[in-house]
């Protein structure tokens, strides 16, 4: 049994003319926090802790759909998401959230300050400054390419929603600003150390242009988050299909229940949403990792403790 960590940066349609300036960056914070999770593992630190820390820097690099990067409702404001939760079953999750700094630490003080699991917008929000943690100006997650990226999903959805009628399809998932940049860029950790402790993270700003109250999977557990003693799972893809399919439950139950690896239990869960909706990392309690996808893409990366390493966006020959 040895420590492993994955991580993701969000799964979608991710083309391979990617630019180079768009790409780069990204692959320079996987690199990044790759490395501050595996030092911190190294240094003994429990998973609870490198996998908040991990998603902490996440959430705080622009480049990536959470925190500072959040996406933009259809009203051109953010409403952020985040849960967390260890092998124990302890579990923390928050959604609407306007000003705090890093979802991924106010779900986990709901998680250890509440008798509750998940807290919401207004109450969210209320408790993030009861417990002082560090909030700011909704402006300052407003990046002039989120406006760029609203901007051009309105465009390329004018359709005027009649609610007399059934609603449409969640607007925008896929579209693409004109370079060609995904817009599904969920973070998430998980890790497991020496004993078989495991936990997961998940963060998100949500759909691009989503409706205003709109919550999506990273925060409903058991959808986009999920831990036990057998295993830890971060998703991230289209919020609708994962909550459909329990995504993340669906690794666990299908070790425990089927008694199926890691490895087997995660690409059935994946094969079991339609094509292009969902990809997760995953570790369970021995050290193994895996980080299937059923999109064109994921920015992801992981690292065991018997050395193996892997930073990666498309398909490889490990996958």
């Amino acid at each position: 049994m040895g420590w492993a960590i994955a991580l993701h940066g969000g799964a979608g349609d991710i083309p391979l003319t990617l630019p180079p300036d768009r790409r780069h960056p990204r692959e320079e914070a996987l690199r990044h926090c790759l490395s501050v999770g595996v030092e911190a593992l190294k240094a003994h630190k429990p998973p609870l802790d490198v996998v908040e820390l991990v998603v902490r820097e996440l959430e705080n690099n622009p480049h990536f759909n959470a925190g500072r990067g959040s996406v933009l409702t259809t009203n051109g404001t953010v409403e952020m998401e985040a849960s967390i939760m260890d092998s124990t079953k302890r579990c923390g999750a928050v959604s609407g959230l306007t000003t705090v700094v890093n979802a991924i630490s106010l779900a986990r003080l709901v998680m250890e300050k509440t008798p509750h699991i998940y807290l919401g917008f207004d109450g969210a929000e209320a408790f993030a400054r009861e417990q002082g943690v560090e909030t700011t100006d909704s402006s300052h997650f407003i990046t002039p390419e989120n406006i760029e990226r609203l901007k051009q999903a309105k465009e390329a959805n004018r359709v005027q929603i009649d609610y007399t009628q059934p609603i449409p399809q969640a607007p925008a998932e896929e579209t693409e600003i004109p370079n060609g940049d995904s817009q599904l860029g969920t973070v998430g950790c998980v890790a497991v150390d020496n004993h078989g402790n495991l936990a997961a993270a998940t963060s998100t700003g949500g759909l691009v242009n989503k409706m205003v109250g709109r919550i999506g999977d990273t925060p409903v557990i058991g959808a986009g988050t999920y831990a036990n003693n057998l295993c830890a799972v971060s998703a991230t893809g289209k919020g609708e299909a994962i909550i459909r399919g329990t995504v993340a439950r669906d690794v666990a139950a299908l070790m425990e229940f089927k008694g199926l690896s890691l490895k087997e239990a995660a690409a059935y869960a994946v094969e079991t949403v339609p094509r292009g909706n969902v990809g997760l990392v995953a570790v369970s309690a021995s050290g193994e990792v895996t980080m299937p996808f059923n999109t064109t893409g994921m920015f992801r990366a992981c690292a065991t403790e018997d050395g193996y390493s892997e930073i990666a966006i498309w398909p490889s020959k490990h996958d």
